[in-house]
């Protein structure tokens, strides 16, 4: 981990610092590499419950590095190769965040666009400052935001989706809460506390129920209704199976905390 990317665990909770003020927490290279290496440390850290997704400065993340994909453009065919990598790469990191046994909240403000907007719309939750401007602007610059559609698109209605992609118009918080964006707007001072509030109502949960859950919600999203329901039964079966929630069961019928492992 390099100082592009921070990190900083208090008690179960890990938060995560795009730390490239200067280009507006850019995804660059290195910010892709970093987030994939932390990523990857995260799933096997039984230590963590919750991870805290930030953006140092003045704003969350501006989406990717448009001087360094101009630099790519100096290669024999123009780019295209290094386009094509890039844009694997960032939807392999994108794709990790679902992936992870802890949920991830976004904690955004100032602004979220293009890439940046894709990596809230990634994110399980997130939580926006009042004032902080959403948006998949790409299309201003005559580069539709194809690959943040698909997180947008997973997390707005259809219509909603489309307008933000083809007028390339920002969105301001509150309208963020109404489509689905995100799930609380905060006022700016209270953001940090009000993001570490809810990562630790998640963390005080049972993780491996958590674990098994967050894991069952993506799948489940995919399938028919019938096959939904008959996966999500068997879910439910091998939840039931773990000792730890048999004792959860038990101390709510005898009216107490559960001992469950910290």
């Amino acid at each position: 981990m390099t100082d592009i990317l921070l990190r900083e665990d208090v008690a179960s909770i890990a938060t995560l610092t795009l730390n490239d003020p200067g280009k507006l927490n850019a995804l660059s290279d290195a910010m892709l590499a970093a987030l994939k290496a932390e990523f990857a440390a995260l799933r096997e850290d039984r230590s963590i419950k919750a991870v805290v997704l930030a953006g140092a400065g003045k704003a969350f993340c501006a989406g990717h590095d448009l001087k360094e994909m101009q630099a790519g453009r100096q290669s024999e065919d123009g780019g295209r190769a290094y386009f094509a990598d890039l844009f694997t790469r960032c939807g392999e990191v994108m794709q990790m965040i679902p992936t992870l046994p802890q949920p991830v909240i976004a904690r955004a403000h100032g602004i979220a666009t293009a890439a940046g907007c894709q990596l809230v719309a990634s994110c399980d939750m997130a939580v926006a400052a009042t004032g902080t401007r959403f948006g998949v602007n790409g299309v201003n610059i005559g580069l539709f935001c194809s690959t943040p559609m698909v997180a947008l698109s997973r997390n707005v209605p259809r219509k909603q989706a489309f307008e933000m992609l083809t007028t390339g118009e920002f969105i301001d918080a509150s309208r963020a809460r109404e489509l689905g964006l995100v799930n609380r707007v905060v006022a700016p001072e209270d953001l940090e506390a009000e993001t570490t509030a809810l990562a630790t109502t998640v963390a005080e949960k049972l993780a491996s129920a958590v674990k098994i859950g967050k894991q069952a919600f993506y799948e489940q999203l995919q399938m028919p209704l019938d096959a939904a329901y008959a996966f999500t039964g068997d879910i439910m079966v091998h939840n039931m199976m773990d000792t730890d929630t048999a004792e959860g069961i038990q101390a709510f019928i005898e009216k107490r905390k559960p001992d469950w492992p910290a």
